[in-house]
């Protein structure tokens, strides 16, 4: 079969496509033949070797995919050769396995998910990372409620749309904010309320017009680096920025924070514990089999060109996820 491995840290050319031996499921296991795999910017910082948690080399990167059941081992209950499937990280081990960059990957049932027949598998691809960090960011980290408003800075990237679907499948009222026109109709037909152009000028203002000057509930912050100083203009009081994404130092004034007992909150969906990481698929594979949740792939690579999708995972104006295709 083919597989990429990173035997060494470095840029996007240390991703090689190499022939190897399909892999065995043991008695706990489960064969996947992969038909999609999804690229994360988290794939791109583990590979340079510049993430605080760091695989054991070689390894073959990706934690998020979608594929068929080949087989199963003899202690394995609740899949079957077959069986559609979406592929997550449970967080178990410390490495980032399975390594969905592969034809097959042997995976832990917890790793598993039903893939509904409305969903295909380059969205099944799509769900794992960007759907799990959406739903802990609501949710857990900002225990966001029916009724609030959300802010999702970047609506238009893999994760941005899950926490816009999310978000109004909860019953919130949802701002999105992108910097294409294309971007912004998805954002828009994924349900958010209002969607504006962060290449606007004067979009915070935007913002505070359609909250009545109110301010919002929830800001979910994909490039902290760039924007979180405003974000905290644009709370209302008890307000929480979640903290998804960030490249570089800001400089904040943290009186935007004190007179409205707002909180600044940090989190990496590699901190969920397994009884989260259960409730949140619970709540993704309803909605995917409801049509309330529907990933969108933007752009799709054929494996051997994982490289040029690690390139393009990392460049402004996302639009969607980036899968590769074994």
């Amino acid at each position: 079969m083919r597989t990429i491995v990173v035997r060494e840290f470095g840029g996007p050319e240390v991703l090689r496509l190499e022939d190897a031996s399909a892999p065995t499921p043991g008695a706990s296991e489960v064969l996947v033949r992969v038909r999609a795999a999804g690229v994360n910017p988290v794939d791109g910082y583990v590979r340079s070797g510049t993430y605080a948690r760091k695989p054991d080399l070689p390894y073959t990167p990706g934690t998020d995919g979608a594929g068929e059941v080949e087989a199963v081992g003899a202690d394995v209950k609740g899949f079957k050769a077959g069986d559609r499937v979406y592929i997550a990280g449970d967080n178990v081990s410390a490495s980032f396995s399975p390594g969905t960059y592969s034809e097959k990957v042997v995976c832990r049932p917890t790793q598993l998910h039903l893939l509904p027949e409305r969903v295909t598998f380059g969205q099944g691809a799509a769900i794992g990372v960007p759907y799990g960090t959406a739903y802990r960011a609501l949710f857990i980290r900002a225990a966001a409620k029916a009724g609030e408003t959300v802010l999702v800075h970047g609506a238009t990237g893999g994760v941005g749309i899950a926490a816009v679907e999310l978000a109004r499948a909860h019953g919130m009222t949802v701002i999105g904010t992108g910097g294409t026109a294309r971007g912004l109709e998805s954002v828009r037909e994924r349900g958010a309320h209002v969607a504006v152009s962060h290449k606007d000028a004067n979009y915070l203002d935007a913002v505070m017009q359609a909250t009545g000057g109110r301010g919002v509930d929830v800001v979910l912050e994909m490039a902290a680096h760039i924007n979180l100083d405003k974000d905290l203009s644009v709370l209302a009081r008890n307000g929480r920025v979640v903290v998804i994404g960030n490249r570089g130092r800001v400089e904040i004034d943290p009186r935007g924070t004190m007179g409205k007992d707002a909180a600044i909150i940090g989190m990496t969906l590699f901190n969920s514990p397994a009884p989260e990481i259960a409730a949140m698929h619970a709540a993704i594979v309803a909605g995917l089999g409801n049509g309330t949740l529907s990933p969108i792939v933007g752009r799709e690579f054929p494996l051997a060109d994982a490289a040029k999708a690690h390139q393009a995972v990392m460049e402004p104006g996302a639009h969607g996820k980036i899968v590769l295709i074994p």
